[in-house]
């Protein structure tokens, strides 16, 4: 009887760490009511500027400046346009947990998958396995489903799935550590932003200067919390499989989903809950694949995982 390969022992150090960095991720519709009453711009402006001053205090310390100087004028439209993309992503997600849409946050992480698949085909040219195909038709599918039974397309998922899916691809067309990536990408929308911010505070219009320190603080607070997750997720890739890392991309939209559903009580009629299986049987249908794909092989190493992206 032939024994095949005993398959390699998990590094639970590397597990812990992207369970923590999804969990993070997952927690983020409990963070953003913290910053009420400040609207979704303002907070959007602040989580920007203070991303940007922590990322190039962390790019600093690392002494990983040399890669934004040698990056080319191609490279930098490449960071600038990832930049506008992942600033349309922050500002629907917190638009969408301050009308309490997290339901509907949920169902786009759900999809990210599907749609970075979808880009793959129509903008790299990929072809398609047929396990991805069937994927793909079932997510259609959904969105089909959730559309006629709430009179309308899931824009706000949608928006969020297809911005995350555009980011990521951006990202790979730039060799850039993730580190000097989003602090690149701070570079150019962050001046940006902390001009909105001065003119809050000039006008009257900002709030956070006027609701005391603990709401200060907690303006402040979004950039860790933004980079923290970041941080973990680029550790654990180090030292878990991308399968395995792949699986764990599960647990945010799951966490959100149940935060939409039991915490803020928002509508799923049937149709939803319809569209939404149909989704989790797509994303099985891909998971499966990309783990027969992925799976060691004797004389083969494990796939090398991608730098984490920003949420």
């Amino acid at each position: 009887m032939t024994v095949g390969p005993a398959a390699p022992e998990l590094d639970r150090r590397g597990v812990g760490l992207g369970v923590a960095a999804h969990v993070v991720w997952g927690l983020f519709p409990a963070f953003w009511p913290l910053l009420d009453p400040a609207g979704p711009v303002e907070v959007l402006a602040h989580r920007i500027v203070w991303t940007m001053v922590l990322m190039a205090s962390v790019l600093t310390l690392l002494g990983g400046w040399g890669a934004l100087r040698a990056l080319s004028g191609l490279g930098w439209l490449t960071v600038a346009a990832a930049a506008m993309v992942i600033t349309v992503n922050w500002g629907v997600f917190i638009y969408g947990v301050a009308i309490e849409r997290v339901v509907d946050i949920a169902l786009g992480y759900y999809m990210s998958p599907l749609i970075s698949v979808l880009l793959a085909v129509l903008v790299l040219r990929e072809r398609p396995n047929r396990a991805q195909v069937v994927a793909l038709g079932i997510a259609a599918l959904a969105v089909v489903v959730i559309s006629v039974g709430s009179g309308s397309p899931p824009w706000l998922g949608l928006i969020l799935a297809v911005s995350f899916g555009v980011y990521g691809l951006l990202k790979k067309k730039v060799a850039l550590p993730s580190t000097a990536s989003l602090t690149g990408e701070g570079l150019v929308v962050g001046p940006i932003a902390l001009a909105f911010v001065v003119h809050l505070q000039v006008t009257g219009q900002g709030t956070f200067t006027s609701l005391g320190g603990f709401h200060a603080a907690m303006m402040v607070l979004a950039g860790p919390v933004t980079a923290l997750p970041l941080l973990l997720y680029g550790a654990a890739a180090r030292l878990i499989p991308l399968t395995t890392l792949g699986t764990l991309m599960y647990l945010t939209p799951t966490m959100q989903f149940l935060w939409g559903v039991l915490v803020n009580g928002e509508d799923m009629p049937l149709s939803r809950w319809l569209g939404f299986v149909l989704v989790w049987i797509a994303l099985a249908v891909l998971t499966v694949d990309l783990v027969r794909a992925t799976r060691v092989r004797p004389g083969r190493e494990l796939q090398p995982v991608p730098e984490p992206e920003a949420r």
